[in-house]
């Protein structure tokens, strides 16, 4: 079942008198239950691919469908919904709010839900156990490590059951063996069947990905499965 599928798009960006073609013709499709890694160097289009399967960002032209939906034909209160329940964001740089706990960190998506705050408590524990963080509920970010921050800030990304985890340089901050922690964690949400993709320019990372899309320049210099998936910290 194809989850992302995006068709001839193009990103273009005016900045002064200079355009920028961010993405030049760009057609994927991504099934339900893959682990996707968008690779390239800086500048080569892929955190503007990801804004753009997140629906932070909307394609000059092509198209782009997610479960089956034209996103352009969406509401903006449409796209805000989808963008709470259907995907879970990780960032680079963790997102927390500084002087909230742990759980309370985890449990903000919910808010806007509609949840109540015992069902939103009890579903962002679940959540923090879910990556190995049940003991750290009551911290608040400057207390926990970069690691622990990630961890944080994934189960908050899997709190609300998404249909896609969009992770954008997850491991940007974050010392070697603790990176590796964090892609062990993902290759374990994988295999309990999340969609996950993830933006990276590091090679050894995209190899935790069992497929791999290769910008460069705004296009797609190569797609491919990854027959060397790193299942655990390399030598």
């Amino acid at each position: 079942m194809k989850i992302i599928e995006t068709s001839h798009i193009s990103k273009i960006y005016k900045m002064g008198n200079n355009i920028v073609n961010a993405l030049q013709d760009v057609s994927i499709s991504i099934e339900k239950g893959e682990y996707v890694a968008f690779m390239g160097p800086s500048g080569s289009g892929k955190s503007t691919l990801m804004n753009i399967v997140g629906c932070l960002d909307s394609p000059t032209s092509g198209s782009y469908s997610l479960n089956n939906h034209l996103v352009s034909e969406m509401t903006e209160n449409e796209l805000a919904e989808i963008r709470n329940k259907e995907i879970g964001f990780v960032f680079q740089t963790f997102n927390l709010l500084p002087r909230a706990s742990a759980l309370e960190n985890v449990a903000l998506p919910l808010i806007y839900a509609g949840y109540s705050k015992s069902e939103r408590n009890e579903m962002a524990m679940a959540a923090l156990e879910s990556v190995n963080l049940a003991d750290r509920y009551h911290h608040k970010p400057n207390e926990l490590s970069g690691g622990q921050r990630q961890r944080v800030a994934i189960a908050r990304a899997l709190v609300n059951n998404p249909s896609i985890i969009l992770a954008d340089e997850p491991t940007g901050n974050l010392d070697t063996k603790t990176s590796y922690g964090i892609m062990t964690l993902f290759q374990e949400l994988h295999d309990k069947g999340n969609t996950i993709i993830m933006v990276t320019h590091e090679d050894d990372i995209a190899h935790y990905a069992h497929r791999i899309i290769r910008l460069r320049d705004g296009l797609v210099e190569w797609d491919r499965k990854n027959e060397n998936v790193n299942r655990g910290v390399p030598a």
